[in-house]
């Protein structure tokens, strides 16, 4: 079997796929997404919104993640 016909393999992962079409976006954004975000607002001085979703928290933290510090130092 190739790569081609691996659906699991070959798909895109979510960082690839546009939030705003995720099937589950308008859902309240998952533990992990808000501790990561909380500490890049932090570091960049944002307003963590708690009630954010998880297609819009994804979108702040791709944002975020090109202004923060720590990922610039890297």
């Amino acid at each position: 079997m190739t790569a081609t016909n691996q659906p699991k393999v070959d798909a895109p992962s979510n960082a690839e796929k546009d939030p705003d079409t995720w099937t589950t976006g308008g859902e309240p954004m998952t533990g992990a997404q808000a501790s990561y975000l909380q500490t890049l607002c932090e570091e960049t001085g944002e307003t963590f919104d708690p009630e954010m979703t998880k297609g819009d928290a994804s979108k702040m933290i791709d944002e975020l993640q090109g202004r923060s510090k720590r990922l610039k130092d890297a």
